[in-house]
């Protein structure tokens, strides 16, 4: 290996640990908040977009009032559960869910992952619950509501 082959190697070690401290010290070291503004990585890489809400097909057993359009989306009423049927978006999409009380979602993670993912979602300090469910193929997402009471859920707009 001749000198400069070794000076080479050497800078590429130094920056490769350069990088790496600028990564450890530049993350943060909680949970975050799902519904903060994205890191600048994320800014940098430039998100996804969400998902139109005249793309999503409603089903609820039993059946339920027909789904409302309003400016925010597309407005769901239903008293045991519901089916969002997703159209292929053709990329990664964010499903944004909201509603004045709390409510439950079931959905595929994304990708090849044969991994289903469930949470009840509660309202925050401003009184909405929003979850944002990550989609980049057709795929269904389950609706619920816990206690057996009636849900309204907006699929959002954002």
């Amino acid at each position: 290996m001749t000198g400069r082959q070794k000076l080479l190697l050497a800078a590429l070690a130094v920056l490769l640990v350069v990088l790496y401290l600028v990564a450890v010290g530049g993350g943060r070291h909680d949970r975050g908040d799902p519904a903060a503004r994205p890191g600048w990585l994320a800014r940098l890489g430039g998100g996804s977009s969400p998902v139109d809400p005249a793309t999503v097909r409603v089903d609820c057993a039993p059946p339920a009032p027909p789904p409302s359009a309003s400016p925010d989306g597309t407005v769901v009423s239903f008293t045991s559960g519901c089916l969002l049927r997703v159209a292929d978006p053709g990329g990664l999409r964010t499903l944004v869910l909201r509603s004045g009380a709390s409510f439950e979602v079931t959905a595929p993670a994304p990708g090849d992952a044969k991994v289903t993912v469930r949470d009840e979602v509660a309202p925050g300090e401003d009184g909405t619950a929003v979850a944002k469910v990550a989609v980049n193929r057709a795929t269904e997402v389950a609706l619920g509501c816990p206690g057996g009471g009636g849900c309204t859920v907006t699929v959002a707009r954002s």
